[in-house]
């Protein structure tokens, strides 16, 4: 089935703000991946995927076949006619799907094993090798990785997870993947919001406490992301989240590191304007971009000073090349051309 679905562009500079249009989809949007200024894939509820090759002036959205009570909380492009998707859901309902020929045929590569389990992002460093995050399963994280195209998914050993712990699915950012080897995945739900850093490829895993809220099921840290494509020690990076059932509230919802991911801590000043399930880097301006279900927030001095730009609900994001495309609840896509 193809669709036009209604698509913001504003050129964003300082004083300027934009505004969000609703979608042509009632699927919940929450995995979106651009390829590059033309080519970006997103995914949601419903078994729902969509495509467009000409920068979202026309959208191509499908269902996978057999998949439509599944819900697709992830989607990674490899090029323009490569893509992932990874749903989200208890036991078998997690899984992992891919296209190589621009959805006109998808594959099932792999099916979560754990009755227990819960798939929460996937990423990947390259076109072979890939990683997935889950909820933990008998007291550790579930951390499955691959090296050669999905076709086989290695169970990693991962730290001990703190009692209620878990990450959340809700714009495939609690998991980011740099240069060569280095992953990151964020967590909340327990007494402490932590992230956990891996710089052999998922092998070993160090664990670092952070000032985010997690005082309850419904809080922590949702969404990471790193100045840069290559792991430095001396790295910035920043985490968003707060408690989605109470998106309003401004409470400890980010924190910063200066080295890496090896420590975390407040700014000092306030953040985001609310809960944020999704943050990333626009490395053409040198600035941060966060959303969530109650606005969208810039900032340009690394996260010190956060300016709202939309109230619109937005679940996750991506950006290439300074242009930054945005899914929501109800189909809603949005995109920001960073000039």
């Amino acid at each position: 089935m193809k669709m036009v679905l209604p698509l913001f562009w504003v050129a964003v500079s300082f004083g300027q703000t934009w505004v969000s249009q609703a979608g042509g989809t009632s699927a919940s949007l929450r995995g979106v991946s651009a390829w590059n200024a033309k080519v970006v894939w997103a995914s949601g509820s419903g078994g729902t995927w969509l495509r467009t090759v000409d920068g979202g002036l026309n959208w191509h959205a499908a269902t996978v076949p057999g998949a439509e009570d599944l819900d697709f909380r992830g989607v990674r492009a490899i090029d323009d006619r490569t893509a992932y998707l990874m749903s989200s859901g208890p036991g078998e309902k997690s899984r992992v799907f891919k296209t190589t020929d621009a959805g006109s045929h998808w594959t099932l590569l792999f099916t979560n094993p754990d009755a227990g389990g819960f798939f929460d992002a996937i990423a990947f460093w390259d076109a072979r090798r890939g990683i997935i995050a889950g909820d933990p399963v008998d007291g550790h994280f579930a951390i499955f990785t691959t090296e050669d195209e999905g076709r086989n998914w290695l169970r990693r050993q991962t730290p001990p997870a703190l009692p209620n712990e878990g990450s959340f699915a809700a714009s495939n950012s609690c998991l980011v993947v740099l240069g060569t080897r280095d992953a990151w995945v964020a967590t909340g739900g327990a007494s402490t919001a932590r992230i956990m850093h891996s710089k052999n490829g998922g092998q070993d895993w160090a664990v670092a406490a952070t000032p985010v809220r997690s005082d309850g099921a419904s809080s922590g840290i949702f969404s990471l992301a790193f100045s840069g494509n290559g792991f430095s020690g001396k790295r910035r990076g920043i985490a968003v989240g707060g408690d989605y059932t109470k998106d309003t509230e401004t409470r400890q919802n980010m924190a910063v590191t200066s080295d890496g991911g090896r420590t975390w801590e407040a700014t000092g000043s306030a953040g985001p304007n609310g809960f944020r399930s999704a943050v990333a880097y626009l490395a053409e301006r040198k600035m941060w971009l966060a959303t969530g279900t109650s606005g969208s927030d810039i900032s340009t001095d690394n996260g010190k000073v956060w300016k709202q730009f939309d109230a619109g609900p937005y679940n996750a994001l991506s950006e290439v090349s300074g242009q930054v495309w945005a899914v929501g609840p109800k189909g809603r896509i949005g995109a920001l051309r960073v000039e």
